[in-house]
């Protein structure tokens, strides 16, 4: 048997990257699988999904959304944004965005969507965070580290609040990871072969993660066989932690 079948997910920023591989390895495994994300077209390619268009900066939006779904059991917060900078350089623009999407957008869906969880009794919250802010700091990413502490800090808090009640909530803590959000960070750096380069030699493993090796975790997460597992932070880093 399908390890998610039967169940109704709901996986954020799922035009790309982790959101996308997600997406689909739920879909492999037997869900029903709602993606949102602001990209139109990338959204139509993710064949047997139900796709939603929506700005996650509009916690009207995530109200309504939350409103005509109706009850699920797997939440997946995958929309994020890396922020540059450090405590002195950053700009307060950058800074919003990293709390607006990383922290609020997360919080505004857990909101929409957990009474449903609590009226059945069930459901699995999967945020992805970082090692980033969660686990270490990490340069020149002030207000990334910072709206991803606050992610690791909220997880906790959901897992202890709701423990008694059929929820679980986990966070899923990335190294670096292929994707094009990262392919967009390194060109602007102005030599994208260089910062490649540094960001594969940061990890123990001697190279960067896959999508959908953070997917596999989120399936694990998200599915019965996690059923002991809540408030957990996740690292999946290639030993970049442990070193």
């Amino acid at each position: 048997m399908s390890r998610l079948q039967g169940k109704i997910a709901v996986v954020t920023g799922a035009a790309q990257g982790i959101g996308r591989a997600t997406a689909l390895a739920f879909l492999r495994e037997g869900a029903t699988v709602h993606v949102l994300d602001r990209q139109s077209d990338a959204l139509a390619t993710i064949a047997g999904a139900t796709p939603t268009v929506i700005d996650l900066l509009d916690g009207g939006a995530i109200r309504d959304f939350g409103a005509g779904v109706g009850p699920i059991d797997i939440l997946v917060n995958c929309a994020g944004y890396v922020d540059a900078g450090d405590a002195l350089s950053f700009e307060d623009e950058g800074f919003d965005l990293s709390f607006d999407l990383n922290v609020r957008a997360t919080t505004r869906m857990i909101r929409a969507l957990l009474p449903g969880m609590l009226d059945r009794g069930r459901g699995s919250i999967v945020n992805i965070a970082s090692v980033a802010g969660a686990m270490i700091g990490v340069p020149n990413r002030y207000a990334y580290c910072a709206s991803k502490g606050a992610v690791a800090g909220l997880t906790r808090s959901i897992a202890v609040d709701f423990v008694a009640r059929g929820i679980r909530c986990n966070a899923i803590c990335p190294g670096t990871v292929q994707s094009p959000s990262l392919d967009e960070r390194l060109a602007a750096t102005g030599d994208a072969d260089a910062a490649r380069a540094a960001f594969v030699a940061r990890q123990p493993m001697g190279r960067i993660g896959t999508a959908d090796e953070v997917a596999a975790l989120a399936l694990y997460l998200a599915s019965d066989e996690s059923a002991y597992t809540t408030g957990v932070l996740h690292a999946i880093d290639g030993g970049w932690t442990a070193a």
